[in-house]
């Protein structure tokens, strides 16, 4: 479920956090607009130890992706024009575990964009809490299906991924 998050607190926190984050790239730097998605936590996402194993952390942050281009993208038209969305590099760093019963926030946008790719900015964030479980830099390209190559981010998919920030 794709939710735009209301909480000023949360929204100045994400961005002063992403601020910081990318300080150092002056050129091409976005500040996401945050789309917000919740997952509850369940028996099936735990591990031996009794909290969110690492794998899972990057399936709900795919799935917060998902749910941010199925509310924004006409996907079906992309996959008509043979344009893939493709992840080339996730940094991922995990801040504090997750158990059974937590609501999970993923808060996510575009971060940063240059010629042939771009940065989506992930945090998942304990509901309710200012308390960061694990953050995320996904690195972007659209590539053509038939040659492979990256397409430039420019025109039409400039426009796209600047409304998704």
């Amino acid at each position: 479920m794709l939710l735009v998050t209301t909480s000023k607190k949360l929204l100045n926190n994400y961005h002063e956090r992403v601020t910081r984050h990318y300080k150092n790239y002056a050129i091409g730097r976005l500040l996401p607009m945050i789309y917000c998605s919740e997952i509850k936590v369940r028996g099936y996402h735990l591990d031996f130890y009794g909290h969110v194993n690492n794998a899972r952390y990057l399936e709900f942050l795919e799935e917060a992706r998902w749910a941010l281009f199925e509310d924004r993208v006409n996907l079906s038209r992309w996959q008509e024009q043979g344009i893939a969305f493709v992840i080339v590099n996730i940094n991922i760093n995990f801040r504090k575990s997750a158990g059974l019963g937590d609501t999970l926030e993923i808060l996510s946008g575009v971060s940063r964009m240059s010629g042939k790719s771009g940065t989506i900015h992930q945090e998942i964030m304990l509901k309710g809490y200012d308390t960061v479980v694990a953050d995320a830099d996904i690195i972007f390209v659209l590539t053509d299906v038939l040659s492979g190559k990256a397409l430039p981010l420019e025109g039409e998919f400039r426009t796209l991924f600047e409304q998704l920030n």
